[in-house]
């Protein structure tokens, strides 16, 4: 594709794969928070409140202590995918009876907190010092070693959940008048959440399963692209792709300019922009967003 000098060679086998799936994983997380902040009606959620990436990161944890799967492998991917599916169908058969927005952030509370202690369970007991180095390695969240292999493999499931959401736009645009006037519209929000719930399990898995976990974009991303869009729930999904694209590229570029030994890890340079911006929105920003609840 580039020739095949050696600088040709680092281009197409490792610059190019990795460049493409820091803007696949960060556009995709940007549509995640922007769909859970329109479906909760809450600017400080993300797809950490459903508990989706600590269960995505469980199934793959699980592979990896097992030595099931390597980071490249399918097994991999349907672990983590299928962690995230079935934390958030735990989700919703808790909060079938009573169904609300609130019973599912709570279940979606229960549940995170419940697979991230069977993280630290796994970590602890690891009888691999080097296996356990890399599982935390890897949960940092990293472009770092990424192949074609890797962008074949989250691409499909990354497609199908961005194409999900984007059809959700109108319900979640209803949802902002409350849940009684968008049943009155003909939109369900029970079927909008599960559509929502499948589509995150399918982009939370696959970006964790990738990339490990990379936290704070999905909650950066629709703020910074909500200016440029009159806070319009469908109008916010695709900017947000675009905002979250670059805010993951951009730390992947950092983390390579910075002098080390080591690579650090993405997840640790949106982390350190991520919490400053969460007590930033929680502090001076509570009275444009009232009283920062659904």
């Amino acid at each position: 594709m580039f020739g095949t000098s050696d600088n040709a060679i680092v281009m197409q086998e490792i610059r190019l794969p990795r460049l493409i799936i820091s803007l696949a994983v960060g556009g995709a997380l940007g549509l995640c928070g922007a769909a859970a902040q329109s479906l909760t009606r809450n600017p400080l959620a993300d797809p950490a409140i459903f508990g989706a990436p600590q269960a995505a990161a469980l199934g793959a944890v699980i592979m990896l202590y097992f030595n099931h799967a390597d980071a490249s492998s399918p097994l991999l991917l349907g672990a983590a995918i299928g962690g995230a599916a079935a934390c958030l169908a735990v989700i919703l058969l808790l909060a079938r009876k009573h169904f609300s927005i609130i019973a599912v952030l709570l279940a979606g509370v229960a549940v995170g907190s419940l697979c991230s202690a069977g993280v630290s369970m796994a970590l602890s007991l690891s009888p691999n010092p080097f296996a356990m180095a890399e599982i935390v390695f890897w949960l940092m969240g990293s472009f770092a070693d990424r192949s074609v292999a890797h962008i074949a493999l989250s691409l499909p499931p990354l497609v199908m959940g961005s194409a999900i959401i984007l059809l959700c736009g109108k319900s979640f645009r209803a949802l902002t008048l409350g849940e009684d006037t968008a049943i009155s519209m003909g939109y369900s929000p029970l079927r909008t959440t599960v559509y929502t719930a499948a589509a995150l399990s399918m982009i939370i898995g696959a970006t964790t399963a990738v990339s490990g976990a990379i936290g704070f974009v999905g909650l950066m991303a629709p703020h910074f692209a909500r200016p440029f869009c009159n806070g319009d729930p469908k109008a916010i999904l695709l900017p947000s792709v675009l905002c979250g694209a670059i805010l993951t590229t951009g730390a992947d570029v950092v983390v390579r300019l910075i002098p080390s030994t080591n690579e650090i890890p993405v997840g640790v340079v949106t982390a350190v922009l991520g919490a400053p911006f969460f007590l930033y929105l929680v502090t001076f920003r509570r009275a444009m967003f009232g009283s920062l609840r659904p």
